[in-house]
């Protein structure tokens, strides 16, 4: 919202500042916004979902009680803009509902995984019989949870999953995979009984690659997550800080947990 407002400010009253002075302002803006986000980015990183249901009032509901619990929402009323915010974003949980115009909830499940994305998706649904249900086992769900519901159960169901797949331990705000834990609160990192040392940025960039643990992350994911703003592609720097985490956390141990895919990106897993 911060950096919205300040966009609309820096549009209006750059318009009446001579080229000189724009280009000095201009870049004197950037870099204030590039220390906000560096500020910002010192906070804890927000698990992130995705719901996609065409019910108005349901979504409002949804959307405010997963807020009040720290989530970040993403909404998307029809399965053709779920679909293209699942493929262009990172979520921690993908909710869907069945019945959404243009592509179903079963079907667009079924594309999700298609697309190799392996985030963790549980199907809200009015349609409760066995064979719904295993339909949607089928087409790659995750969990599968009927309406109506209580929204306690939806969040531990929630719970379970982030707890499933990244590894999360409730209540502590700590990262494990394999015998490398990450200290979100405390900005520390240690493999087996060996503590590591991480700059900031080091740190950010294996909360990103550990909160998605399994998932293969292109140059430009990490540029526009780690980095954020004008970051320039073209350079090295994300390879350059792959070596250098590489370096402090797979090379005194025999499994090596950061992984290169050719071509592709960069992951962790096992």
């Amino acid at each position: 919202m911060l950096i919205g407002n300040l966009l609309l400010l820096k549009n209006d009253y750059f318009s009446s500042l001579q080229a000189s002075s724009l280009q000095y302002w201009d870049g004197a803006f950037s870099y204030f916004v590039y220390i906000y986000v560096c500020y910002d980015k010192s906070k804890k990183l927000t698990m992130k979902i995705l719901i996609v249901e065409d019910e108005p009032k349901l979504l409002a509901l949804l959307k405010e009680g997963l807020e009040n619990e720290g989530y970040e929402i993403d909404v998307a009323y029809d399965g053709q803009i779920g679909l293209k915010l699942a493929g262009n974003n990172f979520y921690d949980v993908i909710i869907l509902d069945v019945i959404i115009p243009y592509i179903n909830g079963f079907e667009l499940c079924k594309l999700i995984r298609a697309k190799n994305i392996q985030v963790p998706i549980l199907m809200l649904t009015a349609l409760s019989s066995l064979e719904d249900k295993l339909s949607g086992f089928d087409a790659g769900a995750d969990d599968y949870l009927p309406k109506p519901f209580e929204f306690k159960e939806l969040l531990a169901r929630i719970k379970v999953l982030l707890k499933r797949t990244t590894g999360i331990i409730q209540n502590s705000n700590t990262i494990t995979i394999a015998d490398l834990e990450l200290d979100i609160d405390k900005k520390m990192a240690k493999r087996g009984d060996k503590m590591i040392e991480l700059t900031s940025k080091e740190f950010f960039l294996l909360e990103y690659l550990m909160k998605n643990k399994g998932r293969v992350l292109s140059r430009l994911d990490i540029a526009e997550k780690v980095w954020d703003l004008d970051f320039d592609t073209t350079t090295n720097i994300i390879d350059v800080y792959i070596n250098i985490l590489r370096k402090k956390i797979d090379r005194d141990f025999e499994q090596k947990l950061i992984q290169t895919r050719k071509g592709l990106g960069y992951c962790i897993d096992l």
